[in-house]
């Protein structure tokens, strides 16, 4: 009698820390997307100020620049109301017009010498290098819940009580995983 409720008092110790472990995890996950979401308004709030910067440059580009705006409120329409799959979807095709943008003003040396371009260039950079590490802290912590969710015995308590996994930031143009050719 003692030594079987000695078991079931372990068993519900192990239980009881595997199912905190699961909230954890999907707690911290859930805060590394709140601190991408940070950082993508950053870069949502610089980017007209970049494309009104360009348009005083490059007034014939109007449909890259539309492509801009209309793939940043792509991104900020399924920010507010979107899985996290459609925000990673919509953020991917963002970064692509923006490499657009900037492909834009090797065409205008006058743009590329502007000191509202440079500085908002700038600060858009430092936000998608602080974006891709908050993407990469995000991905740990996403395999580390998916791990949890579905390794043995962590796997059971999560589908009794229905801890999903998370998808990983990842790029969905395969042309952007190819090696670049340099030539000189």
């Amino acid at each position: 009698m003692i030594i079987a409720l000695a078991v079931l008092v372990v068993v519900g110790l192990l239980v009881m820390s595997m199912y905190n472990k699961l909230v954890s995890l999907k707690n911290r996950v859930l805060e590394a997307w709140s601190g991408i979401d940070v950082q993508l308004k950053k870069r949502y709030d610089l980017i007209p100020n970049l494309v009104n910067t360009v348009k005083g440059y490059a007034a014939h580009e109007s449909g890259t620049l539309e492509k801009v705006i209309q793939a940043r409120n792509q991104a900020m329409a399924a920010g507010s109301g979107g899985s996290i799959n459609d925000q990673v979807q919509a953020e991917n095709a963002l970064s692509g017009t923006l490499k657009s943008l900037f492909a834009l003003s090797e065409s205008y040396p006058d743009l590329k010498a502007n000191t509202s371009f440079l500085a908002l260039q700038s600060s858009l950079a430092e936000i998608e290098e602080t974006l891709q590490n908050a993407r990469r802290y995000y991905n740990a912590l996403v395999r580390d819940n998916n791990t949890a969710v579905e390794s043995f015995p962590s796997n059971l308590i999560a589908n009794n009580f229905n801890f999903e996994k998370f998808d990983f930031f990842e790029i969905e143009n395969d042309a952007e995983r190819s090696n670049p050719v340099v030539q000189f």
